[in-house]
């Protein structure tokens, strides 16, 4: 390192016999670098103003009261004392970094330390040199992209960088996760490594666009994983660019929706189906609505009550079954368990299991219905000693034929017209494309009905 004396020499030639100290004074003067000049014994001589503003010394009278030991941290004390001093007597310099101690706030301070010695016109060492940098700003820019990278790493998304060939040149575990491919496998391959072959023309528009420096939004598309599987991706990607400014290439951000587009589109089939459900079950209602009849405000009243108060009991078995259907012995159960509460063997069901789709369901609920309401008000079940026997059978892929027998009641006789219970079951056969024969016995009604497989329609 040249000796100050020769420095001066040469920017002597410049300005004068004065110029030399002038611009060498200028320049540590405006230096936003600390330096300083300590005496063999270690006691500062100088510090710059950047310099004191760093330690917390406010003038050199300060600096001059304190040893050169003194600006460091505790901690690092004896490595200055035993491994950087020795050096410089030694090799004629030392850098690395150490720690300052503020004397106003106590704060540590990250910093680069040089020092080198300065020797005289004899040339032995007659003082110590340093310039040291603060390392504040570096330190917390290095704590910020090790936290940035820390969150890049743990991330669930794929997090992906290419250049502007489509050259993977970064791959974190979400991308592992999410693709299948270790980042070992998948650096340094194209990025079609995940994209399915139809959708190869997506990476030329995506490249083309970030060359341009656009940023593309949560677009939702597909790629292929590692074993061939296909997944719904929603990406984002934007340009990366180098200290100058250039773009150089893209990062992605990959989120792998495929449960939540399947969701989406769940809920939405639901949807529809509930719109279609509603549809039907208010077409229903208004059709017993437009059926019902009653001799007082009041009986109608009932009969509308009744009505829907067997489609209401239906729809619960519905919801157990997640509107797959109802079983047809539980439909008859809840239709008739009110008559065989008192007595079971007074009414007895009796069929192999059947399970009903929601339309059919719905339309023997209220065939049951009307059928126990007229037994109770005129048939079998509005005495003591009336039975009731409901069976039912069906051939594989077949008709389901519904059997009603009444047995014990009242005398009966074929009435002259058809009464209001009777259209309503009429018309619900009608509707399931069925067909019905009653028989008037003295011992009581027998109805009999068979049901084809058509769904009914309001």
């Amino acid at each position: 390192m040249p000796e100050l004396s020769e420095i001066a020499q040469r920017l002597g030639r410049f300005d004068g016999e004065e110029g030399p100290m002038r611009m060498l004074a200028s320049l540590v003067s405006a230096s936003r670098e600390f330096i300083g000049i300590a005496d063999l014994d270690g006691t500062a001589l100088f510090v710059n103003e950047a310099g004191r503003k760093l330690v917390g010394l406010r003038d050199l009278g300060a600096v001059h009261a304190t040893c050169i030991i003194d600006y460091f941290a505790s901690d690092d004390r004896d490595k200055v004392l035993h491994e950087v001093m020795p050096a410089v007597r030694t090799t004629g310099f030392w850098e690395g970094e150490l720690r300052f101690k503020n004397f106003e706030t106590g704060q540590l301070i990250p910093v680069l330390y040089n020092i080198f010695p300065i020797r005289g016109s004899s040339g032995a060492i007659s003082a110590y040199g340093t310039i040291t940098r603060n390392l504040t700003e570096s330190k917390l820019v290095e704590q910020q992209l090790r936290s940035l990278a820390s969150i890049v790493e743990s991330s669930d998304d794929a997090i992906v960088s290419k250049n502007l060939d489509g050259i993977i040149t970064s791959w974190n575990r979400g991308a592992e996760r999410v693709y299948g491919y270790s980042a070992g496998e998948a650096i340094g391959e194209s990025i079609i490594l995940v994209i399915p072959e139809d959708r190869r023309s997506e990476e030329i528009d995506i490249l083309t666009r970030i060359r341009r420096g656009e940023r593309i939004d949560h677009f939702e598309t597909v790629r292929r994983r590692k074993d061939g599987s296909l997944i719904i991706v929603s990406l984002t990607v934007s340009p990366v660019k180098d200290d100058s400014g250039r773009i150089v290439g893209a990062s992605k951000i990959a989120r792998d929706i495929t449960d939540q587009r399947r969701s989406r589109e769940r809920i939405a089939m639901l949807a529809r189906e509930a719109e279609h459900r509603s549809k039907n079950l208010l077409a229903s209602v208004q059709a017993l609505v437009n059926l019902s009849h009653g001799e007082t405000p009041a009986s109608l009243k009932a009969a509308i009550d009744g009505r829907i108060r067997a489609l209401a009991n239906v729809h619960s078995l519905f919801m157990e079954s997640r509107w797959v259907g109802a079983e047809l012995s539980a439909i008859a159960t809840q239709e008739l368990a009110p008559f065989a509460a008192k007595d079971k063997k007074r009414v007895r069901i009796d069929g192999l299991p059947t399970l009903l789709d929601p339309t059919k369901a719905q339309a023997i609920a209220i065939i049951l219905h009307e059928l126990a309401t007229n037994a109770a008000k005129y048939g079998s079940l509005s005495n003591a000693s009336g039975h009731l026997q409901l069976t039912w059978q069906q051939e594989r892929n077949g008709p389901l034929t519904l059997r009603w027998e009444e047995v014990g009641g009242p005398v009966v006789t074929e009435p002259s017209r058809l009464g209001f219970g009777s259209k309503v079951i009429k018309h619900m056969v009608e509707q399931l494309g069925g067909d019905a024969r009653t028989q008037w016995n003295a011992g009581g009604l027998i109805c009999e009905i068979t049901f084809s497989e058509r769904e009914v329609t309001y």
